[in-house]
């Protein structure tokens, strides 16, 4: 117990330290938040994938998610970790990732199956970032995606990458499990990327960090 409350604290203060890293770049480097929203993304999610190596109940899971729920929640609209909340955009995304990692966390503590925590959250950690910074960042040849005459927020690059990052995931992790390529990997890859590329399509306002890993959990529940 000793030890889990020790390493409880250790990733308290290494996503403090993140934050206070990423706040530094955002001020000294002048960089838009989106790029640095997107950096503490991208760092902080990996970094959970050693949880279910790790951590052996999901309580010190929920602490930090808790802390971090309501330190970046408490952060909008003041002077503090602009680094995340400076976008145009309105968006919860930022403290709805704490929510998605003990959520997906809890079914792994639940089924004992490491892989319902680890590739929900490779999705989320690489394809989301991969998306968000190519679709706000090329526009030659970029283009809204609209549907029924409705602007979906979303760009057609954007979502490619989504898909095939995805895809390339899902792939990789089926044949770790299975040892072979195959079209039964093929199948099983195509549906994780198309589920968690129309989560992240029609989820608004940043509700896609909870919506995505929730859609590849969905499947890999369903096909496994």
């Amino acid at each position: 117990m000793g030890t889990q409350i020790g390493l409880t604290f250790l990733f308290l203060v290494v996503f403090l330290l993140l934050l206070v890293f990423v706040e530094l770049v955002y001020r000294r480097l002048k960089l838009p938040g989106e790029v640095t929203r997107k950096l503490a993304h991208l760092t902080a999610t990996l970094s959970t994938i050693t949880f279910p190596y790790l951590f052996t109940d999901h309580w010190y899971v929920l602490f930090l998610a808790v802390v971090f729920f309501f330190l970046l929640f408490a952060s909008r609209g003041t002077a503090h970790l602009r680094s995340i909340h400076d976008i145009a955009r309105i968006s919860a995304g930022s403290y709805l990732l704490p929510v998605a990692i003990y959520i997906s966390f809890l079914v792994y503590t639940l089924t004992g199956d490491r892989f319902l925590f680890v590739v929900p959250m490779l999705v989320l950690a690489i394809s989301d970032p991969v998306a968000g910074l190519l679709g706000l960042n090329i526009t030659r040849f970029n283009h809204q995606i609209v549907l029924f005459g409705r602007p979906m927020g979303k760009t057609w690059l954007g979502s490619s990458a989504f898909f095939i990052s995805a895809f390339l995931i899902g792939l990789i992790a089926h044949y770790y499990i299975r040892q072979q390529f195959d079209l039964q990997s093929l199948g099983y890859s195509l549906l994780l990327a198309l589920t968690a590329t129309l989560a992240e399509l029609f989820s608004p306002r940043g509700t896609d960090n909870l919506s995505i890993p929730l859609s590849v959990l969905l499947v890999l529940l369903l096909i496994g």
